[in-house]
């Protein structure tokens, strides 16, 4: 990416508490992990063997061990804006290539979401992992996504919504374009009107203790508070969406 390029890119830098964060094991295994667990499950499509998976906003790479467990992938493609990030996924991707039972490549790309650095029709599978909060050109990102998948490819999707990313706990310690931010059936509506299409099997709305900014769940560990589907204010969602052809 040119300089010309990079300064028309709508960029808002993470806090260094929040890089720092993305390291740990919190992170990996409470949110990471989960949410990876959680999308295979929601995706009822048959998907090639050793599929090609472009993960946007790859971030430092803890994903990479976790979808080639989950899904087998012959390559995984990891793109991401931010420089240092992707010098931490270098390493990352290094680890999983140095193990024995490893078979697939790892590409990694400086890039833009919207503006993917890859032809069209070339993945599988676009796996957008607490990443989409973070674009200002959502939109024109989802095209990209579906640009890039196979007819019949899948997002595997998994996002906050603004209950979560406008808490008071969030906003303190992280950094996001708060107008761009949506509520679960915003995003859902988006994927769908980008051509997409998913059913109520391929979507969940989990409510994890870490989502819950406001107490972190205690309330309801304590037995003082049980919000109920449909009476709470979702503070995620996740979808496998299959490209419409």
């Amino acid at each position: 990416m040119s300089s010309s390029e990079t300064s028309r890119v709508a960029f808002v830098p993470e806090t260094a508490f929040g890089l720092w964060f993305l390291r740990t094991a919190i992170w990996e295994h409470h949110v990471l992990r989960v949410a990876i667990n959680d999308l295979k499950r929601l995706v009822d499509t048959t998907l090639p063997e050793a599929p090609v998976i472009v993960d946007v906003g790859c971030g430092q790479g803890q994903s990479f061990r976790l979808l080639g467990k989950a899904f087998g992938p012959g390559r995984i493609i990891g793109v991401d804006f931010h420089e240092p990030s992707l010098v931490e996924a270098q390493e990352a991707a290094r680890a999983c290539l140095q193990d024995d039972g490893w078979t697939g490549e790892i590409e990694l790309l400086h890039g833009d979401c919207a503006r993917l650095p890859l032809p069209d029709a070339s993945a599988d599978i676009v796996f957008c992992h607490q990443t989409f909060h973070h674009l200002v050109e959502q939109g024109r990102s989802l095209d990209e996504f579906r640009r890039v998948l196979k007819p019949g490819g899948v997002l595997l999707f998994a996002e906050s919504t603004d209950a979560y990313i406008k808490s008071w706990v969030i906003r303190l310690l992280f950094r996001h374009p708060m107008h761009v931010q949506k509520s679960a059936n915003g995003y859902l509506d988006m994927i769908h009107d980008a051509g997409f299409t998913f059913g109520l099997q391929n979507v969940s709305m989990p409510y994890l203790w870490w989502s819950r900014a406001a107490d972190f769940g205690l309330l309801e560990r304590l037995g003082l508070h049980r919000p109920l589907p449909g009476k709470r204010r979702e503070t995620l969602v996740n979808v496998a969406a299959t490209k419409v052809s």
